[in-house]
């Protein structure tokens, strides 16, 4: 292939790599949102487990 001939499927086939390379890039994609879906998650968590203690000790008074 030279400079001006390109081709997607010789892109996407990745020189036989193809598996590897777009599974790895998967897998980078799936942890950088599981790094930024996880703590809003655990936010939510631990506001609501705040709010039912805070509610409890109000009720208790």
């Amino acid at each position: 292939m030279n400079g001006s001939e390109f081709s997607w499927s010789e892109f996407f086939a990745m020189g036989g790599y193809a598996f590897f390379v777009w599974w790895s890039y998967g897998l980078t994609l799936a942890v950088i949102v599981l790094n930024i879906v996880m703590p809003v998650v655990q936010r939510r968590k631990v506001i609501k487990r705040v709010k039912r203690a805070i509610r409890r000790e109000q009720l208790q008074e």
